[in-house]
């Protein structure tokens, strides 16, 4: 239960985060937030990373609904994994972040803008996701399977 709620938490401040951005940044501004590491920059991606697919939003809501059943289906078997399910509780609360406003708004509104390298500007939805399958990936790595092989 805890971990939905974790869930459901994180979708809210994503909500909030975007909220503030469009309210406060006009579309394509950017102020600083960390000088030389991290600004806040608005943009809407129809896209997905790097405005990949732009345009096809059937393509995500498709994705987004089979990511929900797939972790749906892997969360009943996580009982006692709390690595596996801290990630699978942040792929959900990604997509679901992501889903939101592609829904509301046919576009996703982006903000972080990593300054000291060339990468797509993200969301918080989009840590979620990304922290999430590191997560995921960690538990199947080097903790799926080891309390049987004991």
């Amino acid at each position: 239960m805890i971990y939905l709620v974790l869930a459901l938490g994180l979708v809210a401040i994503d909500q909030l985060i975007k909220a503030w951005v469009v309210a406060h940044l006009a579309l394509g501004q950017t102020i600083g937030f960390i000088p030389g590491v991290l600004s806040v920059t608005h943009i809407q991606n129809d896209g997905a990373a790097f405005s990949m697919l732009a345009g096809q939003q059937w393509v995500f809501y498709v994705i987004t609904v089979i990511a929900l059943g797939v972790v749906a289906w892997l969360w009943k078997d996580s009982r006692g994994m709390k690595t596996y399910r801290w990630g699978l509780a942040l792929i959900l609360a990604g997509a679901i972040g992501n889903f939101i406003d592609r829904l509301r708004q046919g576009y996703v509104t982006d903000m972080f803008q990593v300054d000291f390298m060339n990468f797509a500007i993200f969301n918080f939805a989009d840590a979620c996701l990304t922290i999430g399958v590191i997560l995921v990936l960690i538990h199947l790595l080097f903790f799926d399977g080891k309390a049987a092989k004991r």
